[in-house]
């Protein structure tokens, strides 16, 4: 998704309020609600996955002070909580997550799938089943989104070059 929340660039923002040491590499991901950042950092010479948690543990506990600070910064600037990553090497790790309650209405048909599922013991609720059925729908047709999410970018550049009303 863009960075871009009117004329504000998270992304530029962040470029000149991040400390230069701390990421070799840093993403953005927006919704209306939160801003995620992830940030690489190098992974350690053996490259085995219990070092890259290692280094990411000392990373979060070390940058947990200024971590917060940017996020109340940020969040004051856009209205929306900040959340952060860290990836080194293979394994990516998130330290904070927001969890949004999301009403939707289902039909008897939808709903006796999410009762499935629940009965199952694959879900703990309707909630967590509804839950389960978007991470699986991500999982498998992420190309498929991918694509849609870049043609949305070009609707939304669109309709901001478009005439005013």
């Amino acid at each position: 998704m863009t960075t871009d929340t009117n004329t504000f660039s998270i992304g530029d923002w962040l470029s000149g309020r991040l400390p230069s040491d701390w990421f070799t590499a840093l993403e953005v991901t927006l919704d209306r609600e939160e801003i995620t950042i992830t940030g690489t950092i190098p992974a350690p010479e053996a490259g085995a996955a219990d070092g890259q948690s290692g280094r990411i543990k000392r990373f979060r506990e070390e940058t947990r002070a200024a971590r917060i600070e940017i996020a109340l910064e940020l969040e004051e600037r856009t209205g929306r909580k900040v959340s952060w990553a860290v990836t080194c090497g293979d394994t990516t790790e998130g330290f904070t997550r927001l969890a949004v309650p999301v009403m939707t209405r289902l039909a008897q048909p939808q709903r006796q799938v999410l009762d499935t599922l629940v009965e199952a013991g694959v879900a703990r609720s309707r909630s967590d089943a509804l839950a389960w059925c978007v991470r699986l729908v991500a999982q498998h047709e992420s190309d498929w989104l991918t694509e849609l999410e870049a043609a949305m970018g070009s609707v939304r550049t669109a309709r901001a070059n478009g005439p005013k009303a």
